[in-house]
């Protein structure tokens, strides 16, 4: 396993002794969200009426098989700035319509010849679009998995059903770590329900914690918030800077992107936002300067970008490149940007 893995002297990179030479693997993490990878075909009691021939996208067998293969693309290069041949171990995805679209896109070449396998539960979204995980199994082991589900509490929301939060506990670098994989409700179903989402994903976290202390916990997805707002910032209490970061938070490299460079994954109206984000606990932080990583522990993070994946002219140039828009099939990728990051552990 280990030569799969990058080697790193901590001359370089961590402030150590070049007599020392010890030596460190990078383990990438990654989120991405597919937008709308549906199958061709209707699934009894979905809303996925407009991704079949017949429906608004006449979405047929070559607009699908060009999806699957953009997508794994991206996947397969996802990481691999630092990571050549590598790539991610583990990363979520949001927008996938069942286990037959997860299994044909681990299928496709670029995906296939680093051995990935997928997690998915179906769910109850009306739409017909899951969370799901795809795994190397030479880097992570997964060990249990389950689809916790988003509780609305409101009495006129008791018909309502929604992406719940997949939940997959496993072994990376020797050591226990459990990834939370999120869709939190659209901007068009109001903050209450976000803010909802957030306390939800802290009371789970914190149900984790409890039954392993040792726990390295992962919450990832399309919260459909920036890091700035109270889903995030106050309800899941993810802290921008690592000085903050109480026993009971979370720690969210994302705030400092989106604050302070103006950049994010996704753009609205020509302004940026930050909706995909890996949040992290406190376990997988170097705190007061410390460079010790005998540990699993953060080291940064990157929104991967690539010419490929934005609009190169016409009204929307600078965009990211849609599969879809305007009614015009474009043969791109998703309205959002994937998110990497990366973690480090001495050998």
């Amino acid at each position: 396993m280990r030569k799969l893995l990058l080697v790193l002297f901590c001359a370089v990179l961590f402030g150590t002794s070049a007599s020392a030479q010890k030596k460190f693997s990078v383990y990438a993490i990654g989120f991405y969200n597919v937008e709308n990878l549906f199958d061709t075909t209707h699934d009894e009691g979905k809303n996925d009426h407009d991704f079949t021939p017949t429906g608004s996208y006449q979405w047929n067998e070559m607009k699908y098989s060009h999806k699957l293969h953009n997508m794994a693309s991206v996947l397969a290069e996802m990481g691999t700035d630092v990571l050549p041949n590598v790539g991610c171990a583990v990363i979520g995805l949001a927008e996938v319509e069942n286990d037959h679209v997860m299994s044909d896109l681990t299928s496709q070449p670029e995906l296939a010849k680093r051995g990935y396998k997928y997690v998915h539960v179906e769910g109850p979204d009306h739409r017909g679009i899951d969370c799901a995980l795809i795994y190397n199994p030479k880097l992570f082991t997964v060990r249990d998995t389950k689809l916790v589900p988003y509780v609305y509490d409101l009495p006129k929301d008791s018909t309502r059903a929604t992406r719940g939060f997949l939940t997959v506990s496993g072994t990376l670098a020797g050591e226990h770590v459990t990834i939370v994989v999120c869709h939190l409700p659209s901007r068009g179903a109001g903050s209450y329900y976000r803010e909802l989402g957030g306390k939800q994903v802290k009371a789970l976290k914190d149900s984790l914690l409890r039954e392993d202390p040792k726990v390295k916990v992962l919450v990832m997805g399309d919260m459909n918030d920036d890091p700035t707002n109270k889903s995030i910032h106050e309800c899941l209490s993810a802290k921008g800077e690592i000085s903050e970061v109480g026993a009971g938070d979370m720690y969210n490299p994302w705030y400092n992107i989106l604050v302070k460079e103006g950049t994010g994954t996704l753009q609205y109206q020509g302004k940026w936002n930050l909706f995909d984000q890996i949040i992290m606990t406190p376990n997988l932080l170097n705190k007061d300067g410390k460079k010790d990583f005998s540990e699993l522990k953060y080291w940064k993070n990157q929104i991967f970008r690539r010419d490929y994946l934005f609009q190169e002219s016409g009204k929307y140039k600078g965009n990211t490149k849609r599969t879809t828009a305007g009614g015009v099939w474009l043969d791109g990728y998703s309205d959002h940007l994937p998110v990497v990051t990366y973690f480090v552990k001495q050998q």
